[in-house]
């Protein structure tokens, strides 16, 4: 093994610098942090020039301290799709991320998922043999604190987790500060607009979005957004549905609370959501 890294730093030298080059790009960037409540602080920064991974990148950041006075839920319809900004006004909440995998066309989560104990939707195969990457970790949510958890290879797993709301998405792309993820599909190695919950080393919450399909933010492949999440501290993180659903929305914030970029417009704007069947709420007890 080692004679095996020491081969690699000798004669491939520019994948270490890209690595660390990168890594300070994240880590020493400018980011503009601002409150949004007391335990909730919203972070935004725009690599330009091509300065991260050799590419432009817009990325949103709410980070939430796990306290008595801030509670997490989920917004669920069965059938029914809504804008993530309407899950978040209509369950009076502080903020909203796009949730877990959905059917585009008739509404319904294609992923297990549990609200205040009653089952709302179950896996569906959607063609796969066996159990799909997004059905191989959840969001456990257990009187208002979030987890991470990662499939045990049972059948009946989901059953068993501990939480009156669940929601199973994926691939998991960090466990135990660990890299986590095995998917190969060009879904994983292609740039889109991706969005993930991750919980970093001091046990907060942190919800994630990175914009893309446009000149201004290319999108992220699955491996590239796990460096991400690692360099800024995170021990485990969870992939949630991408592409044009991509949204994070803020109470009290310009362009009715919608921070990032979405792409389902085709715009670079903050008009462009796409409706979806649920989302991961924060919320004032």
């Amino acid at each position: 093994m080692k004679l095996y890294a020491y081969l690699m730093f000798f004669l491939f030298p520019s994948f270490f610098c890209f690595a660390q080059s990168d890594s300070a790009t994240v880590v020493n960037a400018n980011w503009e942090v601002m409150s949004v409540t007391s335990g909730v602080q919203l972070k935004h920064c725009l690599f330009t020039d091509s300065s991260l991974f050799n590419s432009n990148q817009n990325i949103s950041v709410l980070e939430i301290k796990q306290k008595r006075k801030i509670e997490f839920d989920l917004g669920v319809e069965a059938k029914l799709k809504k804008t993530t900004s309407d899950f978040g006004i209509e369950n009076n909440a502080i903020a909203a991320i796009n949730g877990t995998f959905f059917d585009v066309a008739k509404g319904g989560s294609v992923d297990y998922i549990r609200l205040n104990n009653k089952v709302i939707n179950e896996n569906r195969s959607e063609g796969y043999t066996g159990r799909a990457r997004h059905q191989q970790a959840a969001v456990v949510i257990k009187k208002g604190k979030l987890s991470i958890s990662q499939w045990d290879s049972t059948a009946d797993w989901e059953q068993h987790l501990k939480g009156e709301d669940i929601m199973l998405s994926g691939p998991i792309l960090l466990s135990d500060s660990r890299e986590a993820l095995e998917d190969t599909s060009s879904f994983s190695k292609s740039r889109h607009p991706r969005s993930l919950i991750a919980i970093n080393r001091d046990k907060r919450v942190v919800l994630i979005t990175i914009d893309g399909r446009n000149e201004k933010s290319a999108g992220m492949s699955l491996p590239e957004v796990t460096k991400i999440v690692r360099w800024m501290g995170c021990r485990s993180a969870i992939n949630l549905d991408g592409g044009g659903s991509t949204t994070l929305w803020v109470k009290g914030q310009p362009e009715n609370g919608v921070v990032n970029y979405p792409s389902d417009n085709k715009k670079w704007d903050h008009e462009g959501q796409r409706k979806v069947a649920n989302v991961i709420l924060v919320k004032k007890k």
